[in-house]
């Protein structure tokens, strides 16, 4: 098993990356540009996790997570604008932005760890 693998934020990273991509694929009415956004930030902040994951030193670890924590924030303000245009259903959006909320702070939680620590 990876390292990565063990993270409970990993796992909700994952699931929420099958709720959002789920939810792309059955809203044909959003906009592309919108759509690939998403996607790609989503799928941006599970790798840039992984990859933190990989690295042995501290600095590289606070700095790959720093830019998985701004992709999960981006992917939150991508969800508030479709919510502003009623593209979204109010549950839905509940749920994943309640998730981005969780693994913003479990992700802050793990750069913080890291702080103070000398390789």
């Amino acid at each position: 098993m990876f390292d990565f693998e063990k993270l409970e934020v990993y796992q909700l990273m994952k699931d929420q990356h099958n709720k959002v991509m789920l939810m792309l694929r059955q809203n044909d009415q959003m906009d592309r540009q919108v759509h690939d956004h998403w996607k790609n930030a989503m799928l941006l902040a599970v790798m840039n996790l992984v990859q933190a994951s990989a690295r042995v030193n501290s600095n590289e670890k606070k700095d790959l997570i720093t830019v998985s924590r701004g992709y999960i924030f981006e992917c939150s303000s991508l969800l508030d604008l479709v919510k502003s245009t009623n593209g979204i259903s109010p549950v839905v959006y509940q749920e994943l932005y309640d998730n981005y909320e969780r693994i913003s702070k479990m992700l802050l939680g793990m750069y913080k760890s890291f702080n103070g620590k000398i390789e």
